[in-house]
Order: C-alpha cells, then sequence, then structure tokens
C-alpha cells in the first residue's frame, strides 16, 4: 500500500540490537512494489517518488546502506523516455539523502518492465547520477537473468553473463545479488522465484556463481518462497553448503534470517 508510518523507536532500537547480535550487515532494504517511477500514469509516478523519498528517509533511520528498487514500468511511453523519467524520479526522491544508496535491480523483461538489458540499468544510473544526492548502483537476481535471457547455467553462460555485467555495468558498481532459482525457464521473461536447486538453474551453477572470486566482496540475499514451515532456514543451509570453506567473505544473508532470529 502506498500509506506509511514511521519506524517506532523502540522497533529500531531492537534491529540495531539483532545486527549487532547476528553480525548483519550490510542492511539491504527493497522499495515498496508499488513504486514506478516510468510510468506513465503522472499521478502514480508523483506517488512513487513520495513513496520512494520516505523510503530513503525511513532507511536512514534504521542505518540501511542500501534501497534496492525495481525500475518500473514503461507502458504508455517509449523506453528512452521512460528511463529519462525514472532518472528524474530518483532524483527528486533522493534530494537531500545521506548514509543510503539506491541499488538498480534487474528485471525478467515481463511486459513493459525496464531493466532486463544492462544497457538500460546504465542508461538510467548514468541519467541519475549527476542529479542524485544518494549514490547510484546495482543489485543482480540469478532468477530475473535466466528469466531475462541470461544463461548463467553452465560455466560458459555464466561468465559470458559476468563479462558482459562488467563491460555494461562494471562490477565494482554491483554490490547485491539476489540468489534465486526459477520456476520458469531460460528467456521466458516471467519472474517466479524458487527455492535454490529446485528451478531451472539448478544447485551447480550456483556452487560456481559462489565462487567466482570476483563476486566474493558481494552481499547474497535469498528471496525464496516459503511453501513448508523452515524452508527459509532449509534454503540458506543450503546456499551456505555451497558457498567455499575458505572463503570469509562469501556471505549469504536472507531476509528470513533475521526474522526467525
Amino acid at each position: 500500500m502506498w500509506r506509511s508510518r514511521p519506524p517506532d523507536p523502540a522497533e529500531v532500537a531492537g534491529l540495531k540490537a539483532i545486527r549487532r547480535r547476528f553480525d548483519i550487515r550490510p542492511l539491504v532494504v527493497h522499495v515498496n512494489y508499488l513504486v514506478n517511477l516510468a510510468s506513465a500514469d503522472e499521478t502514480i509516478r508523483q506517488r512513487s517518488i513520495l513513496t520512494l523519498r520516505g523510503e530513503f528517509e525511513r532507511a536512514a533511520s534504521i542505518g540501511a546502506e542500501y534501497l534496492v528498487v525495481h525500475p518500473g514500468s514503461a507502458k504508455g511511453r517509449g523506453i528512452e523516455e521512460a528511463i529519462a523519467a525514472i532518472a528524474e524520479g530518483i532524483g527528486e526522491s533522493a534530494r537531500g539523502s545521506t548514509g543510503v544508496s539506491l541499488l538498480l535491480e534487474n528485471t525478467a523483461g515481463c511486459g513493459s518492465s525496464v531493466g532486463s538489458r544492462f544497457e538500460e540499468l546504465r542508461a538510467i544510473r548514468e541519467a541519475a547520477s549527476s542529479i542524485s544526492d544518494a549514490p547510484i548502483g546495482y543489485c543482480l537476481d540469478t532468477c530475473h537473468l535466466l528469466a531475462a535471457g541470461f544463461d548463467i547455467t553452465t560455466p560458459a553462460g555464466l561468465r559470458d553473463t559476468l563479462r558482459q555485467a562488467e563491460a555494461t555495468l562494471g562490477l565494482e558498481h554491483v554490490r547485491v545479488i539476489h540468489a534465486n532459482d526459477s520456476k520458469t525457464p531460460l528467456g521466458s521473461r516471467v519472474d517466479r522465484h524458487a527455492r535454490i536447486g529446485q528451478g531451472h538453474i539448478g544447485l551447480e551453477p550456483f556452487r560456481r556463481l559462489l565462487a567466482l572470486r570476483e563476486l566474493r566482496r558481494m552481499t547474497f540475499i535469498s528471496e525464496t518462497p516459503v511453501e513448508r514451515d523452515g524452508d527459509e532456514r532449509r534454503n540458506m543451509r543450503r546456499l551456505r553448503s555451497l558457498a567455499p570453506v575458505n572463503s570469509t567473505k562469501a556471505r549469504a544473508i536472507s531476509r528470513a534470517d533475521a526474522r526467525v532470529c
């Protein structure tokens, strides 16, 4: 829903205590899914700008490092006009923001969604960086990559995807990886997350992904569905079991972990 409220000070203090206890860092907040900075409907676009501004304020108040946002849907606009609208919306929303970086998430490419192509994400970042008070980077979602046509299931396909990401986005700007399997196949352009190893990506591609030295500094977050009690813990145990034993930097953090704890 569009309506929101400031975080309760007691809840903020409790969250900070949990972060210290379980070493949850960085703290990554996903923006309200209603936000669509590309909307051709000016009422929705203005609501989106105000909502994103509120997300920046709340994220700062709880000490979060990153906000992840979907670029939006270009329905009713051309792609260049949509990218300009998104960039301008980010600039307005982030005015005066301090301490929180915005991460643009790649999309599966369903319908008129913007951001399934790396070039679109880069164009948004380039246009917004000069007018945004918040630093801007990227979040890459494995389910969305596969659905958008990036074959990350094979060693060669994964390497090719990383080469494209490096050449177009710059891996130094990718801060977070959403580690999700996919219920739909390569190129489906449908965003349906699955538990690790139980979708069209499978276990071995995640083992290879977690072993890549280029990604060791990044935070991996699981957004997999909860279909049975305990799925959050089982999913995280599986991801951690696939990470290199001798790696101290490859960290997998679930949004559900803090809730379970």
